[in-house]
């Protein structure tokens, strides 16, 4: 069952999303790691249901670390992440398995597994997991910031309304919770305003709404990554498109590029502070990765969802026991659109997969 990501910095997902928690198993965690319960505690905020316009399921989200840590620091032994889950209406799905969901896992999992799956709110296909990515996430950022990589994500775009690039706005700032870009975790606050006032329309309009998240790594030197599978794009794409409901990622230009010329594509080498850098990287445009490899340019990329395909308006879809196509109105507590609780999991997968590629080439952990 693939519910792992990475090879040296390796994390393993579990729970469901209606069980008794749901977390993560961290292993390869260098001993000695700093273990930072402020930022633990920051970036499950920013993934935290409840927000207002988002899903109305209350979870408080308390972290508990069970294993791996003692006296504030990672022993090098696996590190066990969970939180109990505490608000569940398993009521809600009573309609299942006899009239699966349309654009849910719901009959593919029931046909897997033969009957013997969770179906409630997904089970373990439910973006509730993306708990334990948050969490293991957080911890790596004091890895990279020990050599300077950095990773930024923020919602981009709610259907045709766009924020800025993330190159153009502040990257650090920390958004505050109560204001439109907080809860809705976007940098640009024009577009934020923009976008509440869409989502409005959407919600009163009983359905959901497709988004991108906007990442950008910076910090990167020359050659990090490697040939092939598991070059920093792929295994990026890897990691991102495993969150549930992405539906495509660009990186640079992205689909722009098979339109582009080769003259206007390329970027010449051109000599930087310390070692030579691609002539578009002041801009975030130049290519962030050659032959699988880190240019020293920051890496941009955007991963596409799709609109929730849990909706309040009336859908009609087959009914298993009586083999007709019937009415479904799912009720329950779901989001209109799914980048903004994204945003800090695109975060923390890409920086799961850097510190799993930096411990590859000894850039991060190395004696």
């Amino acid at each position: 069952m693939g519910m792992r990501l990475g090879d040296n910095l390796r994390v393993t997902l579990f729970g469901e999303s209606h069980g008794s928690c749901v977390g993560a198993l961290v292993e390869g965690m260098p001993a000695g790691t700093e273990i930072d319960e402020t930022e633990l505690s920051e970036t499950i905020l920013r993934r935290r249901p409840g927000r207002k316009g988002l899903s109305t399921r209350s979870e408080s989200d308390d972290c508990e670390i069970l294993s791996g840590v003692y006296e504030g620091r990672a022993t090098g032994w696996p590190i066990l992440l969970l939180t109990r889950n505490s608000d569940v209406r398993s009521s809600d799905y009573s309609f299942l398995p006899d009239h699966p969901r349309p654009g849910h896992a719901d009959m593919v999992e029931d046909v897997r597994s033969d009957g013997a799956n969770d179906p409630r709110g997904g089970g373990s296909q439910s973006a509730r997991l993306t708990f334990g990515l948050v969490a293991a996430g957080s911890q790596v950022k004091a890895l990279m910031d020990e050599v300077g990589w950095s990773c930024s994500a923020h919602l981009h775009s709610v259907g045709e309304v766009r924020a800025r690039p993330l190159f153009e706005l502040d990257r650090d700032s920390r958004l505050d919770p109560s204001t439109d870009m907080g809860r809705l975790n976007c940098r640009d606050p024009e577009a934020a305003e923009r976008m509440s006032e869409y989502l409005d329309s959407v919600r009163k309009d009983l359905d959901t709404v497709g988004s991108v998240v906007e990442l950008l790594i910076e910090g990167l030197p020359i050659g990090v990554g490697e040939p092939w599978f598991d070059g920093i794009e792929p295994a990026l794409a890897r990691g991102l498109m495993a969150i549930p409901g992405a539906r495509a990622v660009e990186f640079s230009s992205g689909t722009r590029a098979s339109v582009m010329r080769g003259s206007e594509h390329n970027d010449a080498w051109l000599q930087g502070d310390s070692e030579p850098v691609p002539k578009g990287a002041d801009t975030a445009q130049a290519d962030g990765a050659l032959g699988g490899r880190s240019t020293s340019a920051p890496i941009s990329a955007r991963l596409h969802f799709k609109p929730p395909s849990s909706l309040p308006r009336e859908q009609f879809t087959l009914h298993l026991p009586s083999d007709e196509v019937r009415s479904l109105k799912v009720s329950g507590r779901h989001d209109p659109v799914i980048g903004p609780r994204a945003a800090p999991v695109v975060e923390a997968v890409a920086m799961l997969v850097l510190t799993d590629l930096g411990m590859l080439g000894g850039y991060i952990g190395a004696d």
